[in-house]
């Protein structure tokens, strides 16, 4: 279930409010509608604020947006307009192949939380040398980028099940056998930002 901003935060208000009634008065719990009053107030409706609250967080952290608040991917997310289809992220978001809302987590879905245990555990590497440690010069995946991050969304297109390159590898490129960044090997370029041309949408 996804509650819209406005319902948790009515949600959060209404939990307040009981929460504060029973604190000024304390004689209602003596009454059965105050102690089933107790029981919403203290176990079925913070759990629903709190899942509520968890998962539009969750949705919010899929948003290019949250994935270029950090300081550490301002490069990444300029990286994206870059003015020359041989790149592909810039390719990809500017002509709409993966959502403009969501391009970060369309292309990096095991990142993090959405990863496996180990990429989780990783997320809370990463929360703590945002807030508390040092944050690397250069920043590189640990692991190599997976032809499944591509396949799930190009798997079915025409151009890549008709491409004569895509039909002569396919079962390389579905192994792993073979990378798909050997041919399009120009992704996010951020060293070489500064010599390249900017699309502006």
């Amino acid at each position: 279930m996804t509650l819209s901003t406005s319902a948790l935060a009515a949600l959060t208000v209404l939990t307040v409010a009981l929460i504060v009634l029973v604190l000024v008065r304390p004689a209602i719990m003596r009454h059965r509608v105050g102690r089933l009053l107790i029981f919403v107030v203290f176990l079925p409706l913070p759990l629903l604020v709190t899942t509520a609250g968890t998962q539009e967080h969750i949705e919010h952290s899929k948003s290019t947006q949250f994935c270029l608040s950090c300081h550490v991917m301002e490069d990444y997310g300029e990286s994206l307009h870059i003015n020359d289809s041989d790149y592909l992220p810039a390719v990809h978001f500017q002509n709409r192949l993966v959502s403009q809302d969501k391009a970060c987590f369309d292309c990096h879905t095991t990142y993090t939380m959405y990863g496996d245990m180990r990429a989780k555990l990783r997320g809370l590497r990463h929360v703590w040398v945002y807030y508390a440690g040092e944050i690397p010069e250069q920043i590189e995946l640990y692991e190599p980028y997976e032809n499944r991050e591509c396949l799930h969304c190009h798997t079915g297109g025409r151009r890549f099940e008709q491409g004569e390159d895509h039909v002569d590898f396919r079962q390389e490129l579905e192994s792993g056998e073979t990378s798909c960044l050997e041919c399009h090997e120009w992704v996010h370029a951020v060293d070489e930002l500064a010599d390249l041309d900017r699309w502006e949408p």
